[in-house]
């Protein structure tokens, strides 16, 4: 059973990371615009993607151990 979370942990902490990174590509395009909103709230969403992603994989270290 614990194996089953910290495999299931680690996935979605992989997971999270390719949102993360996909959605930090997004600010490119509107940079230097007239959208300053959106480049704040897509680095805030990055922030806090990249928050949960170091939390699942806290979350997986703490499963694996014995």
């Amino acid at each position: 059973m614990r194996t089953t979370a910290a495999a299931e942990l680690a996935a979605a902490a992989d997971i999270v990371g390719t949102y993360r990174r996909r959605v930090a590509d997004l600010v490119g395009p509107h940079l230097g615009s007239n959208h300053e909103d959106v480049v704040a709230a897509i680095y805030e969403a990055e922030r806090a993607l990249r928050t949960a992603e170091r939390m699942l994989q806290r979350a997986h270290k703490i499963a694996e151990a014995p």
